[in-house]
């Protein structure tokens, strides 16, 4: 099945909730009035409770409670309301996805994100950026496992969805890999160039010789979220630890495992999001 196939296929393509499409328009306007947003919010009942239990959560240790949206847009701000409301719509876009354990899918989506939050601090990168991309990054995977489940089940057999080989076993099987899906997701949905782009390079940040750092920061979370997952030892973590590309961008040796926390530790209390 070709990309373009695949997004013809009815149950592929998840709508975007009404008020995460107008979240991702943001991206592009010199300002936005948060009260408008505080407003459309408050229009969708069940991303406003989540979003108030996450402003309440131990993540943001806010000093008092937070009870209405135009509080949280207020204590939080815009951008951390925006990427925490975009996650969210992109969790309850997919109810149900053949073959796929979502609570898993999710679990590694999210500590890719804040993995990728992490790095972007360290790196002087976009961090609100980092996390939401690290959170869409493999969304491909999803779209491939609704739109074409047999091919889908039949992949998983050889790698699995979080597996490293993964990508070169869909390029084999398909001619396109769940980056170039996701990719072609972010388009569609109008997030700005540079969500197509990253998500597009990650598997390879280095293009003709020049390095996509946000690439570099989403693919080095990826790999420390499939790092924790597979609950590799110490000599497993050794021998495949991507040290050329966290050279690259400057991070000093084995930073990803001695300096930084475990996403485990590094997500706690955002566990709400991916529900």
């Amino acid at each position: 099945m070709k990309l373009d196939a695949l997004f013809q296929n009815p149950t592929a393509l998840p709508t975007a909730p009404k008020v995460v499409e107008e979240l991702i328009s943001s991206f592009d306007k010199a300002s936005v009035s948060t009260e408008e947003i505080a407003k459309k919010l408050s229009t969708d009942p069940v991303l406003s409770a989540k979003l108030l239990r996450l402003a309440n959560s131990a993540y943001y240790h806010v000093s008092r409670s937070i009870g209405t949206v135009e509080d949280a847009v207020l204590m939080l701000g815009f951008v951390t309301v925006r990427t925490l409301v975009i996650s969210s719509g992109l969790v309850s876009g997919f109810k149900t996805v053949p073959g796929l354990d979502l609570k898993q899918f999710w679990k590694y989506s999210l500590h890719t994100a804040v993995s990728a939050k992490w790095i972007a601090k360290k790196t002087k990168e976009n961090t609100d950026l980092a996390f939401t991309i690290g959170m869409m990054h493999a969304i491909g995977q999803l779209v491939i496992h609704s739109a074409a489940p047999e091919q889908a089940m039949a992949l998983d057999k050889v790698a699995g969805p979080m597996d490293p080989r993964r990508l070169d076993a869909e390029q084999q099987s398909l001619g396109y890999t769940f980056a170039d899906v996701g990719a072609e997701l972010a388009k569609r949905w109008k997030f700005p160039h540079t969500f197509s782009e990253t998500i597009s390079a990650f598997p390879e940040p280095h293009h003709n010789g020049e390095l996509n750092r946000l690439a570099a920061v989403v693919a080095l979370a990826a790999w420390r979220a499939r790092v924790a997952a597979a609950e590799l030892n110490d000599e497993e973590i050794a021998a495949c630890y991507p040290v050329d590309l966290a050279e690259e961008l400057g991070l000093d040796d084995n930073a990803l495992i001695d300096d930084m926390p475990p996403p485990d530790e590094l997500s706690a209390g955002l566990e709400e999001l991916v529900k």
